[in-house]
């Protein structure tokens, strides 16, 4: 398997799929790179290089004890861009992976890269404090990990309702995309995943986002349940310098897999990445 070996000697898997310029995914908790796949080819097949990773703790990477943060996260992602020697890179993340990419321009620059791309994602803060009251409280976060640490397969399959919006009486979301997010979750260690539980609530990135200095798109569904738009790209739209921000009316958080709002999401990407 075709892997970048991290700072700390972690394995990261990743797929590298076309050639042309280099656009790298960052996928959500508790996913891995395989939920990017209708964009990977999307991008290989309109002339672009598509690469992504599954982050470390689940998929083909190695799922060490510690490393399960967003500094380790930003610098496995840097790994992988590093090992390919990738530039003028477009650098998309989703959910958990918007704020590696976030801090990963925060940590390491845009030396490499020329534009980046925030989906449904985490910055600034997550959590709930005094100078953050549209956050959501400290007990959603600790039900999370609670899911995880005691039944996590039957965590998964009832948080998949709320993150393709399968709960909304208008869903078009099938089983089969269920059931996906549920396979990849299951793939991702239990230490991984508690502890990225605490990386993308706690973490707070507002200072990477003002250090974003490459022209930003940002979107994010207005019924997102899982990162609520209020705390995440109402505030990220308005920190990122050159930042365009887009609303989708009605899209849940993983709406990439949700047919109406993914066809809208690919048209946007797309454009984007040859503008």
């Amino acid at each position: 398997m075709p892997v970048a070996t991290s700072t700390d000697g972690t394995r990261i898997f990743y797929k590298d799929w076309g050639s042309g310029q280099p656009v790298v995914f960052s996928h959500g908790w508790p996913l891995t790179a395989d939920a990017w796949d209708p964009q990977l080819k999307l991008m290989a097949d309109n002339g672009f290089r598509a690469v992504a990773h599954d982050r470390r703790g689940g998929g083909r990477s190695d799922q060490p004890w510690s490393g399960n943060d967003l500094d380790t996260y930003a610098d496995d992602l840097a790994a992988v861009v590093e090992a390919l020697d990738l530039r003028d890179v477009i650098l998309v993340g989703h959910s958990t992976g918007g704020g590696e990419v976030t801090r990963y321009l925060g940590r390491h620059g845009s030396g490499r890269v020329a534009k980046a791309v925030l989906l449904g994602a985490i910055p600034p803060l997550m959590l709930r404090t005094d100078a953050n009251p549209e956050g959501l409280p400290i007990e959603v976060f600790d039900e999370i990990r609670t899911g995880v640490e005691t039944d996590r397969s039957q965590f998964y399959k009832d948080l998949s309702a709320p993150f393709f919006g399968a709960n909304r009486d208008n869903s078009t979301v099938t089983q089969g995309t269920r059931d996906e997010f549920w396979l990849w979750s299951m793939t991702v260690g239990i230490k991984g995943a508690y502890d990225c539980g605490k990386a993308f609530s706690e973490t707070d990135l507002t200072e990477d986002l003002k250090k974003i200095d490459v022209p930003t798109l940002i979107v994010h569904g207005d019924d997102d349940q899982i990162v609520p738009i209020v705390a995440s790209a109402d505030k990220s739209s308005k920190l990122v310098k050159d930042a365009t921000y887009k609303i989708y009316p009605g899209a849940p958080h993983g709406l990439a897999l949700v047919p109406e709002f993914a066809e809208r999401f690919n048209e946007d990407l797309l454009a984007f990445a040859r503008g």
